[in-house]
């Protein structure tokens, strides 16, 4: 059965306490309120403790007590994408600050809005290797947008405030609060400032009406044009103004894997994902487009191969709210710095509507040639299988968080989605262990929403813990563990190009359905597409979390697939063209 909640002690009323004495912990309680953070995942210790002392005080902040710290970080990330809201996760100084250093990284690579708050030794022993003492900002300066050693209480309430700004604002990122213990134990009177100074930060959302006009007199002369959509159409809120665009000048839209859910999968105009492991058909059209319009994304070596040969045809306009992302990997024809929103509907106000009639049949013939989502009968039980199983149980209508590997390629590619913000992913870092933490806070933010997670049996025994946190909290996931028994990228690359010496990368495993069993979660077992089928079935129909531990065919490789710094010409579409 679940574990059951220990007894809280009696919460006490709280005034708004503006103007009043407070001490550190409490001014952050008091800060992290109105800016509308509602939960914190986290984990105490010593010298976060009178922060944990006051939480109690605050029924407004909903604290989840994740297992590991980064998990904590994943599950702040998972929350911000699926919310559109700042995630926030906290941890003590030393250890625990640095177990945060994965999480934060990879909300950094994928643009994820998140502050991370951290405990440190107090300031009377900084710098002196104090117990648990750790250069938490020293170390995270390269993967955060910004970060902060407060050092005086009265400052403290203005940095949280900058902090959620930074975070949220132009190109989403992570933001770092390191607190000291006497910083968190000192008092001040409190004052929420009304609006933040930062003469220096000044993102431009609006976009360049010369360059959006030169772009659009280059999509006007198109005959092949194409649109590559990235995460930062999502993060914008720009699906609408996507939409219009494409429909307006009859432009193939390809998403990125991050970019997945930006534009429906069920449109006419939809193509698939491209780069190492996308559609043969998005690839040909990114080789043969004379005109590629590249939105929100940035231009990723796992999309481009090698870059020379990367749509050698084609004129590329660039729109990115992150001007040091233009020009950084491909060479632009037309950059815009904006927000993809915003630029999307002045593109789409200032092309005129056009027609590309051979082209879309051109590309039509090449989704015929190579297909993929074609999934090959047999009695075995293929993983690609159970993707679209979980897609005809669901209708589409879920939010669907991989963690990275064979799955992730797989679920990209036979899980359609039409849905909005619904493919969460760790895509820039490729962290294994994303995927039932960031699940898990996807979950707490869209409590209403049906959450499937999927993972491999690799990257789900690096944060297997968190079955303690979600069944403790009830925080209702579903769990589609793809057990193959093998690391799977690993053994297929051994396989591909190392002689199938297969060295570290078989894992055998436990039971899983025992091991969720024992944190008190519904566990299902298939080992046959019958039962896979009905076991998902069973899974989306409970009411409450569940782990479905899919015995999946051991050596099934991902393909499409080009190798890495390939180019299209390299293209393996199937096990034949290896040779």
């Amino acid at each position: 059965m679940a574990i059951s909640h220990p007894p809280q002690p009696e919460i006490h009323q709280k005034g708004r306490n503006e103007g009043q004495r407070l001490s550190g912990a409490r001014i952050l309680c008091e800060s992290l309120i109105r800016e509308g953070c509602d939960t914190i995942f986290g984990i105490p210790g010593g010298v976060v403790l009178p922060l944990y002392n006051v939480l109690l005080d605050y029924p407004e902040i909903r604290h989840i007590l994740v297992r590991h710290e980064q998990a904590g970080a994943h599950a702040a990330d998972g929350y911000a994408r699926a919310s559109g809201r700042v995630g926030v996760c906290l941890a003590t100084s030393g250890p625990a600050a640095t177990n945060l250093v994965t999480g934060i990284c990879s909300a950094m690579m994928d643009s994820v809005a998140m502050v991370a708050i951290t405990g440190n030794v107090s300031t009377t022993v900084l710098g002196k290797d104090a117990f648990q003492e750790t250069d938490i900002v020293g170390i995270t300066m390269p993967i955060t947008k910004h970060n902060y050693l407060v050092t005086r209480v009265e400052d403290l309430a203005r940095v949280v405030k900058e902090a959620f700004h930074i975070a949220s604002t132009g190109r989403p990122g992570p933001v770092l609060i390191d607190i000291p213990k006497d910083v968190f134990q000192a008092e001040t009177t409190f004052h929420y400032p009304d609006k933040v100074d930062l003469p220096g930060f000044k993102p431009n959302l609006t976009g360049n009406a010369k360059q959006i006009r030169a772009a659009a007199a280059l999509i006007d002369h198109a005959r092949k044009p194409i649109i590559l959509a990235g995460q930062g159409v999502t993060i914008s809120g720009g699906q609408t103004e996507l939409l219009r665009l494409a429909e307006k000048i009859e432009a193939p839209v390809i998403c990125t894997l991050l970019g997945l859910s930006a534009f429906p999968e069920s449109h006419p105009l939809s193509l698939a994902m491209p780069g190492m492991h996308g559609a043969g058909y998005s690839n040909k059209a990114i080789d043969e487009c004379d005109v590629l319009i590249g939105v929100g994304q940035r231009f990723d070596d796992r999309v481009t191969g090698k870059v020379l040969s990367f749509a050698p045809n084609a004129k590329i306009i660039h729109i990115d709210i992150d001007p040091a992302e233009i020009g950084k990997n491909v060479q632009t024809d037309v950059p815009i710095v904006g927000d993809a929103k915003r630029v999307l509907a002045s593109l789409a106000d200032e092309v005129r509507p056009n027609q590309h009639t051979e082209w879309l049949a051109e590309v039509e013939e090449w989704k015929r040639q190579m297909p993929l989502t074609h999934i090959r009968t047999t009695s075995q039980f293929l993983p690609q299988a159970a993707i679209r199983m979980i897609w005809e149980a669901t209708k589409g209508d879920a939010i669907i968080v991989t963690d990275v590997g064979q799955h992730q390629m797989w679920a990209a590619q036979h899980f359609w989605y039409d849905k909005p913000s619904s493919f969460i992913s760790s895509g820039g870092l490729g962290a294994m262990g994303f995927g039932v933490p960031a699940a898990m806070g996807a979950k707490v933010a869209k409590p209403n929403d049906t959450v499937w997670a999927i993972v491999g049996d690799g990257g789900f025994q690096m944060t297997s813990q968190e079955l303690a946190t979600i069944a403790e909290e009830r925080i209702g996931v579903k769990i589609a563990l793809m057990n193959n028994g093998y690391l799977g990228m690993i053994r297929q690359w051994q396989e591909i190009f190392y002689e199938k010496r297969y060295s570290s990368s078989y894992l055998g495993g436990p039971d899983f359905v025992k091991l969720a069993e024992a944190y008190g979660i519904k566990a299902l077992r298939a080992t046959t597409p019958e039962e896979g089928r009905r076991v998902i079935a069973e899974a989306q129909a409970f009411d409450g979390p569940v782990l479905c531990d899919l015995q999946v065919i051991a050596e099934e490789n991902v393909y499409p697939m080009i190798p890495p710094g390939g180019s299209i010409a390299n293209m393996m579409l199937e096990p034949s063209d290896r040779d």
